[in-house]
């Protein structure tokens, strides 16, 4: 029997106890990257706030100590200690060392739960160099410790006395503290702005629960302390902060309904309208934000577009327009946070990022319906605001769908509909192709001669474009400046998008290395973020990064990208500093074709940054803030960074 036939009983490989984690982690924490490392302290957490949403627990603190070691406490019931009748180990090792084993899944000691895989902490022990387990239960204290999963003998009471964290007489609750395996992620450096935004949010979604963050890897701890009582109503004033309104108070309703099998579905919304025209909305399933949306999402939107049309039609708005208002035109400056607590929730893909359970949509949808429309009786001047702005927005749909129409024309009698300052490439598959969008016509002749015309295409832009933070679609797409980026990219804009559609994977903003460029640069992050935001979310959109200098001695050259980098060639140069020749870049256009192809175009030399969307709601408050209406909040983002940046150079 040849070598390749030889394939019998023994080649099975049989995976025990968290083997499969570690052999295979990306399947349970989706990456090995930063995004997994913080995902570890999310599922301890989410273990926690399991806890808080059956009325058990009201603080959880996660501390960063040093050394990369991580430490969540909570005061809820604590994981038990006693032994399990079948497995004859304690309940703590078999909640440590088991996948699927848990306390969710036969919905009496938790009828409502975001980890229903019941691998969370199980997971982050696999994961962990070392992890260890404290449990408070009845004014006794419990420990096991474990290495790579494996537990180093059983649980045992302890008196804990010195362990700040682990004593504290008549407490509750649960203590798990590891340290990430260096053998199993790229990095192991928790990022604190990133976990405490995610907190922030778990905070919001639990009104009432106190969550504190606090990084001991400072000489000075920096410590966050989350509370809402307000729950997504406190969530959508945070997000409104710097937004002008059309109504004091967000609309706020919440309730429970029968899902028709025995559970109940509970229902948590809060809407408020601003003067801007984008639509901010976050939905969440037993705290789980559903990015793609799903039943619950569909029910709300049809309930809101349903009342306000309903109102529309005895309102003095009615003689206004000729049609209904679409979905879109109610939605144009709301904000809203949607949460659902569902006992059996079914989710669309391993991400959770779409809910699937068909019964909720009806139940959201009449429970929404029925509950606005008695607001909205009792708060005339509300819906009367709400009802002018969605019917403007109505007649700008309806400006903007002329405007494409007129554009679709016009490229219909152009040969290709591709604008002519456009130096396309000769690759027709897009994974292949890039495009640069470069600052001015001398930058843009600089880049097409530097450019391999294979797969490199060239935009030239010239000026400051449209901020589009503070203009509706119809001026958008009609907006010179604008228009021949959309036609480029040749996937619409808008609702419209398609990001399946675009011509180039790779869309690459090179602009000057000042603050010029860094406006230009800013202005068209917004524009795709706002109108294109899958091609950000699909990480299609980079930006380029030209040096500042050229350093010139004994016939060599080398390029910094800052004065310290320039500092540091000309300290290393061991050259007398008058036979030493330095250029500094005041723009993309003084750069001859070959030196931008090799520092800032050439696969092999370049340094370019992927933009990613790591935080939505972090990055919603960003925008408005730099581009928005209101100029106080944006002044004093600038004081704060600007002494950031002080201190940093210091």
């Amino acid at each position: 029997m040849s070598a390749e036939n030889n394939y019998s009983a023994q080649n099975i490989t049989v995976l025990k106890g968290l083997e499969a984690v570690r052999m295979r982690p990306g399947m349970y924490i989706g990456t090995t990257g930063i995004d997994g490392l913080h995902h570890l302290v999310f599922e301890v957490v989410d273990n926690s706030v399991d806890e808080a949403m059956q009325g058990f627990c009201t603080n959880i603190l996660v501390v960063l100590e040093g050394n990369d070691i991580v430490r969540v406490e909570d005061n809820g019931r604590g994981i038990p200690i006693d032994i399990h009748p079948t497995e004859k180990v304690s309940a703590l090792e078999l909640v440590m060392t088991k996948l699927h084993a848990g306390g969710k899944f036969d919905k009496k000691s938790y009828k409502v739960s975001g980890g229903l895989h019941g691998v969370g902490v199980s997971v982050v022990n696999a994961l962990s160099e070392w992890c260890e387990a404290f449990v408070h239960i009845d004014g006794k204290i419990h420990t096991q410790r474990y290495k790579a999963g494996i537990s180093q003998g059983p649980a045992k009471e302890i008196d804990g006395s010195s362990l700040p964290y682990a004593h504290n007489p008549g407490r509750r609750g649960t203590v798990i503290r590891w340290k990430a395996d260096t053998t199993v992620f790229e990095t192991t450096t928790h990022n604190y702005d990133a976990l405490s935004n995610r907190l922030r949010e778990l905070a919001f979604l639990n009104k009432g629960l106190k969550i504190t963050i606090r990084d001991e890897r400072l000489t000075t701890p920096k410590v966050h302390e989350f509370m809402f009582e307000g729950g997504v109503k406190s969530f959508v004033d945070y997000l409104n902060e710097n937004k002008t309104v059309l109504h004091k108070e967000p609309v706020y309703i919440e309730g429970t309904r029968e899902d028709g099998t025995g559970g109940n579905i509970e229902v948590e919304v809060a809407i408020q309208y601003n003067d801007g025209f984008n639509e901010i909305m976050f939905s969440f399933v037993n705290d789980i934000n559903t990015r793609e949306g799903g039943t619950h999402l569909v029910g709300f939107k049809s309930a809101l577009t349903r009342t306000l049309n309903e109102f529309l039609k005895k309102s003095k708005h009615s003689k206004k327009l000729e049609e209904s208002l679409s979905g879109d035109d109610v939605r144009e400056g709301l904000t809203a946070v949607l949460s659902v607590k569902v006992p059996n929730p079914q989710f669309e893909g391993q991400t959770k990022g779409k809910l699937g359970n068909s019964e909720v949509k009806g139940i959201v949808e009449s429970f929404v319906n029925e509950q606005l429309e008695l607001f909205f009786d009792k708060h005339p001047d509300v819906i009367n605001n709400i009802l002018e702005k969605s019917v403007l927005a109505a007649k700008a749909r309806i400006a903007a769908r002329q405007a494409r129409d007129a554009t679709r024309r016009k490229n219909a009698m152009d040969s290709a509909g591709l604008p002519g300052k456009l130096a396309d490439c000769s690759e027709k598959d897009p994974a292949k192709c890039e495009l640069f969008i470069v600052e001015g016509d001398s930058a843009g002749g600089s880049a097409k001669g530097g450019r391999d015309r294979r797969y490199q295409a060239i935009l030239p832009l010239w000026g400051k474009m449209l901020n589009v933070e503070k203009q509706r679609i119809e001026k958008v797409i009609t907006n010179e400046k604008l228009q021949p980026i959309i036609a480029s990219i040749g996937a619409g804009c808008g609702n419209e998008f398609d990001v399946s559609k675009i011509r180039y994977h790779k869309i690459i903003i090179m602009a000057d290395a000042d603050v010029d460029g860094s406006h230009i640069r800013t202005l068209l992050l917004t524009f795709f973020y706002r109108y294109m935001t899958p091609l950000i979310e699909k990480g299609h959109v980079y930006l380029a990064m030209p040096p500042l200098y050229r350093v010139s001695y004994d016939k060599k050259f080398f390029y910094a990208y800052d004065d310290a980098e320039k500092d540091k060639i000309l300290s290393e140069s061991g050259k007398d500093i008058e036979k030493v020749s330095v250029t500094r870049y005041k723009g993309l256009g003084e750069m001859n074709p070959d030196q931008l192809c090799d520092t800032t175009m050439d696969i092999g030399k370049r340094n370019i940054i992927q933009v990613h969307l790591d935080d939505t709601v972090e990055a919603e408050r960003i925008f408005t803030t730099l581009m928005g209406e209101v100029v106080q909040p944006r002044r004093e983002f600038i004081e704060e960074n600007a002494l950031l940046v002080q201190n940093l150079d210091v």
